[in-house]
């Protein structure tokens, strides 16, 4: 048992509103040192704003906080600074005009005098390097050039650098969304070995195999407030499904047994040049496309060179239908963040919603509470704006606004980025009826559980295509093997 004494965080009836959403109702949540505690619950269940309240951005409405035995009266991130907090937030906080270096200085004002850059871009390599062996990352390197999963290694690596200040608690939402597998194992396996050393880690993810495999408790949250908090031992991927008020799926949603137009023309045919091993990628109407491997090797880019293909012609590219994206990266290739959820949904199906040479409020109102309703978009009015949601449910918006249009091939470029567990089986089902319907998906991911509803999966390996596994063929250890240098 965790002595008083080691007690790093206690809240007691923690609550928070915003509007009519109560994002807090009434939480008391308690942790030791050594221990990782996981926060599992559907997109707008309160995780993220508590974290918040954790980390001193967020002021609660009513209940008390105490930090390492102290009750927290005006608390403060600065305060929680100087306690050793570290977060590491689902939308990436770091600035893209400045370095690595820079931005790990930002973090720590004992880096003064000349020599600060190196001292910075000293630390910054030291706990990459311990954390992500073999990351690719160099402390001069502009962040804005880098992809979203090496912004989220430096994000992560930041909040582990140390000078004046040794941390003690760190909080992670959702740390692996942008992650291949090999790279969050890299970091899971680091996090255990913290927690061995007496770190306290409060830790989000929507992926259930992380947090029942690494957590020691697990505190399951719907509408505001804890509903189940226990040993990880104690719970299974259904009976956290089941605690969050959702029900598992039988079987991948996009299980059918063979596109309905193979034997037609493709919609997209790529020709490939060596180094790849296969002659083309190909995906036809009604097929599901995985795109595969570790990230940052080309799949983003690839589905940037489709829709760059179907607005001019481009030698050995042949795209057949109108294109429809939906981001990964919601914050830079996403949301318009001074829009209204509505306007987000509707931009995608402009043609559908004029009335005359004007656009109509009326059509766009209906139609985003018509997606709302079909993808669960957790909001009390359409017309608030977009930033007003949960990471999670922007994502949910974005959806529907490729879902909503007349587009004949969806491109997803590792969409379920902060999705939880019962939108993600939402959205595969949606998926499969769309495809049953004819349209074309091409999916990139990092999550095997996404890939189980293609019909089958290229594999890339730096920007060239190595293996092609049909679903029957499909496993984890295959992608792998092919990622690395094995021939699929």
């Amino acid at each position: 048992m965790t002595q008083p004494r080691d007690i790093l965080v206690q809240l007691t009836g923690a609550r928070k509103h915003f509007g009519a959403v109560r994002a807090l109702n009434g939480v008391d949540l308690r942790l030791g040192a050594g221990e990782w505690l996981s926060l599992v619950g559907h997109n707008g269940a309160g995780k993220s704003t508590l974290l918040g309240v954790i980390a001193g951005i967020i002021r609660p409405d009513g209940g008390s906080v105490a930090l390492f035995g102290e009750d927290q009266r005006d608390y403060s991130s600065r305060r929680a600074a100087q306690l050793g907090i570290r977060c590491v937030f689902q939308e990436l906080s770091l600035c893209p005009n400045l370095t690595v270096a820079e931005n790990t200085r930002i973090l720590h004002p004992a880096l003064t005098g000349w020599g600060w850059r190196r001292k910075a871009a000293a630390l910054i390599a030291q706990k990459l390097d311990e954390i992500f062996p073999g990351h690719g990352v160099r402390p001069g390197d502009l962040l804005g050039e880098l992809s979203i999963s090496r912004r989220q290694m430096v994000e992560i690596a930041r909040a582990f650098t140390t000078t004046d200040i040794p941390v003690r608690l760190v909080i992670l939402d959702e740390p692996t969304s942008s992650l291949d597998a090999h790279v969050a194992g890299q970091l899971l396996a680091y996090l255990r070995r913290a927690v061995g050393d007496g770190l306290g880690v409060i830790f989000i993810s929507h992926i259930l195999g992380e947090v029942l495999d690494h957590s020691d408790r697990i505190l399951v949250m719907r509408d505001g407030r804890p509903v189940a908090d226990g040993p990880a031992s104690a719970f299974d991927r259904k009976r956290l499904v089941e605690e969050m008020g959702g029900a598992e799926a039988s079987k991948p949603a996009g299980s059918f047994d063979a596109a309905p137009g193979r034997t037609a023309p493709p919609r997209v045919r790529i020709q490939l040049k060596p180094p790849s091993l296969l002659p083309e990628i190909t995906a036809h109407e009604g097929e599901i496309v995985g795109l595969a491997g570790l990230a940052g090797h080309g799949q983003s880019d690839f589905l940037f060179d489709i829709i760059t293909a179907a607005g001019r012609k481009r030698a050995g590219m042949e795209i057949a239908g109108k294109l429809a994206l939906v981001a990964g990266d919601r914050q830079s290739d996403g949301v318009f963040a001074q829009w209204s959820i509505a306007r987000n949904i509707g931009v995608g199906s402009l043609p559908a919603l004029r009335r005359g040479p004007l656009l109509s409020e009326q059509r766009e109102e209906d139609l985003a509470r018509h997606w709302q309703g079909e993808i669960g978009i957790r909001t009390p009015d359409v017309h608030d704006n977009i930033l007003s949601l949960s990471g999670g449910n922007q994502q949910k918006a974005l959806f529907a606004r490729a879902l909503a249009s007349d587009a004949q091939i969806i491109l997803m470029d590792d969409p379920m980025r902060g999705v939880d567990i019962a939108t993600k089986l939402e959205v595969y089902d949606i998926i499969a009826r769309e495809a049953a319907a004819g349209r074309t998906f091409i999916w990139y991911t990092t999550e095997m559980e996404d890939l189980e509803n293609c019909a089958h999966v290229y594999v890339f390996r730096n920007r060239a295509v190595v293996a092609d596994l049909a679903r029957g063929e499909l496993s984890e250890d295959r992608i792998i093997e092919a990622s690395f240098g094995a021939r699929g």
